[in-house]
């Protein structure tokens, strides 16, 4: 009887006071999920070139400002993106008219270490109109301005693409992609740099 009453009462105490420890238990663990993660505020240059041999045709350059985690490795973290360009119709054929985009993309994130390295993941997506090609329209459609002799110029649209991870220097500037268009011969290159904002 003695046994049992001991028991009852270790059962209420025990009933009692889990909740207390568990109360103490959450705090910390909502602390954990809770903490910032600290970040160094940089801003990363990407500049597109074009050469055509050795002449230099076009730089285009962008600049884009990112908290890097203070990390030697990415943390989950929203990626930083960059939209810029231009909507080109296309000819669909009877009557209808298709835009699409052209223009340049840029995706990246970073991780910055306090020995002044930048680990850089990052997607460079460029499209762009070079020239035009006479496409024949059916004679049901309806003349288009520049259709007078039964043709519809229609746009060609290069494209570039290329995803990188990389680590760098304060000050460095990397030619991180170098490629030969296989229609022009022009080459694409394109060179990427951070600088520390503060």
């Amino acid at each position: 009887m003695r046994i049992k009453s001991v028991q009852v009462t270790l059962m209420l105490l025990f009933g009692v006071l889990s909740p207390v420890v568990l109360a103490q238990d959450k705090p910390v663990q909502q602390d954990q999920a809770n903490a910032e993660v600290q970040t160094t505020p940089i801003k990363v240059q990407v500049v597109f070139t074009e050469f055509e041999g050795d002449k230099k045709v076009k730089s285009l350059p962008y600049s884009i400002y990112m908290n890097a985690a203070d990390a030697n490795e990415f943390k989950p973290a929203s990626w930083v993106k960059l939209r810029i360009g231009s909507r080109v119709p296309l000819y669909a054929g009877k009557d209808e008219m298709q835009y699409i985009d052209v223009g340049t993309n840029i995706d990246a994130r970073a991780a910055y270490n306090h020995e002044g390295n930048v680990l850089l993941q990052i997607t460079l997506e460029r499209s762009w109109v070079e020239g035009e090609v006479a496409f024949p329209l059916a004679k049901s459609d309806i003349p288009l301005p520049d259709s007078s002799s039964g043709h519809f110029q229609e746009p060609i649209i290069r494209a570039f693409k290329s995803e990188l991870e990389m680590k760098l220097r304060k000050g460095q500037i990397v030619e991180s992609t170098v490629a030969t268009d296989p229609i022009s011969g022009r080459v694409d290159e394109v060179e990427v740099s951070f600088a520390l904002v503060k």
